[in-house]
């Protein structure tokens, strides 16, 4: 699901930019686990940092994402208040894929399905 050009993706065990997503199901409830920096660590420092995960879900045969939900990470720095982690729940019986968005504020837009 390429949004623009300007998206970059790789591999998230050699690049830790890359949101990694994990999906569990219970009948038709999915838990959607979003992370960023699994395998190689992402700085959560004022200066470099991820903002915001956002996650959609794309129904096979369709051709538009419908989006899940945004998490936004607001307490950098020091304190390290925040990690690059979300969890979402979402009800469908449909089938489908779940697609990820990581904003960080120096390396820009990545996602991950």
């Amino acid at each position: 699901m390429k949004i623009s050009s300007t998206i970059k993706s790789a591999d998230w065990k050699t690049e830790k930019h890359t949101p990694i997503v994990e999906v569990f199901t219970e009948e038709d409830i999915y838990r959607v686990e979003v992370s960023v920096g699994k395998e190689i660590p992402h700085p959560n420092t004022a200066e470099h940092h991820i903002a915001w995960i956002e996650v959609f879900f794309m129904e096979e045969g369709k051709e538009t994402a419908l989006p899940v939900g945004k998490i936004q990470f607001t307490g950098h720095g020091e304190a390290g208040l925040t990690e690059p982690r979300a969890t979402l729940y979402f009800k469908t019986d449909k089938k489908g894929k779940f697609y990820a968005l990581a904003y960080c504020n120096m390396h820009g837009l990545w996602e991950s399905q």
